[in-house]
């Protein structure tokens, strides 16, 4: 932990190493996740195909998770966030050179590699630069970072597409990627001279020593990821299924995007404030009461109002994962767990996008959302139960 007391402690003097990396690395990975089924299905993917090669982001960051914590233990932050930002320039590199699925799959795969290690060094870097009392703030405003990136990429995306075609996006990622790495070196590296004095820990004794947390807040992170996923994966199949053209859709996303970027902040004070369970609640039930009432709607008005019910929780929890990962996570071996915390991040991220498919399979497309609002519901109550837990241990704590 820094030498600075709460008392002078101020977000803006560590606004710009901070925040900018992931502000500007969001902006290439914004701009990119509209398009990767695009760009695919030019070289020759079928539509399952082209939906895989967008699955692999999620799947090279869940590969990653435990290494990359490893990875930052031993070499620091600092060093993690600048070579993911490389790493991730030479994989978008590719992407625009790239002319096979194969090769495009392969550059897609390596970017969610890199995503994850730049994840868990920014995570690792806000313990030890902000109090305990401003922590949940700082990883809500980390949280809203992305969020911004992801909005406005797409905007810069369309005027490149329109300029340059396609396939120049990968371009403006790479270059941005490049920007995060070169801000980023010029951050303190808090973790690196705290390995140097504790010894590196191995991953798999890290996860073993903290299984009961794991076992218990770590599957709440597992349920509050699904959650969250399964808009992606059922909103934009429902529009479909209600017959809304893409535009429609597009400003649907967009109008919910604002939602949750706008309660941002509300959403870290409530957190340092008033605990992590009056958050974590709601960012599950309001994606399950939306699920429910998902089957009343038949217009862009009616579904937009049940995104913006659920971009409301989503909004209110920005930060919520990572903040809880904070909490619990130990002074020896912080970012060994980190991996494993960010690896149930990404279990529950993945899942929700295959729940959604193989309900829609196995009942309908209209049974599938009753289905995921009870189970968020039920989750709803592991969750409240177990961050509850915590913030009175938190308090004991103090």
């Amino acid at each position: 932990m820094t030498t600075e007391t709460t008392e002078e402690f101020r977000f803006r003097d560590i606004a710009v190493v901070a925040y900018a990396p992931s502000i500007v690395s969001a902006l290439g990975h914004g701009a990119v996740m509209p398009i990767l089924a695009l760009r695919a299905t030019d070289l020759g993917a079928d539509a399952s195909m082209a939906a895989f090669v967008v699955a692999l982001l999620g799947i090279g960051s869940l590969a990653t998770s435990l290494p990359a914590g490893s990875l930052v233990a031993r070499i620091g932050e600092r060093r993690t966030l600048m070579g993911a930002g490389a790493l991730d320039a030479v994989a978008m590199t590719v992407a625009f050179l790239s002319t096979s699925v194969i090769v495009l799959a392969v550059a897609v795969f390596v970017s969610g590699m890199s995503w994850t290690a730049f994840l868990i060094a920014r995570q690792g870097f806000l313990i030890d630069a902000t109090p305990p009392s401003h922590r949940a703030r700082a990883m809500a405003l980390l949280g809203g970072s992305f969020r911004i990136g992801v909005f406005v990429g797409p905007l810069i995306g369309a005027g490149l597409i329109h300029l340059f075609g396609l396939s120049s996006i990968f371009l403006l990622a790479a270059a941005m990627s490049l920007c995060s790495a070169a801000v980023g070196g010029w951050m303190p590296d808090f973790g690196r001279s705290r390995t140097r004095e504790q010894g590196h820990l191995s991953v798999r004794s890290v996860l073993w020593a903290h299984r009961r947390t794991f076992a218990t807040l770590g599957v709440a992170v597992v349920i509050i990821g699904i959650s969250r996923s399964v808009r992606i994966g059922l909103l934009p199949l429902w529009a479909d299924h209600i017959h809304l053209n893409a535009s429609v859709v597009s400003l649907l996303f967009a109008g919910a995007a604002l939602v949750d970027i706008a309660l941002t902040l509300p959403g870290g004070w409530l957190l340092d404030h008033r605990g992590r369970q009056v958050v974590a609640i709601p960012v599950v039930v309001t994606v399950g009461v939306g699920c429910l009432l998902l089957p009343l709607t038949h217009d862009a008005l009616t579904l937009g109002a049940v995104m913006a019910l659920i971009a409301l929780g989503n909004g209110l929890g920005s930060g919520i994962v990572m903040t809880m990962g904070a909490d619990a996570a130990p002074a020896d071996g912080r970012a060994q767990f980190l991996g494993g915390w960010r690896l149930c991040g990404d279990l529950g991220g993945t899942g929700g996008p295959l729940l959604v498919s193989g309900l829609a399979a196995v009942l309908s497309i209209a049974a599938a959302p009753v289905a995921l609002g009870i189970f968020s519901l039920v989750g709803a109550v592991w969750v409240g139960h177990w961050t509850g837990r915590a913030d009175r241990a938190r308090l004991a704590g103090r």
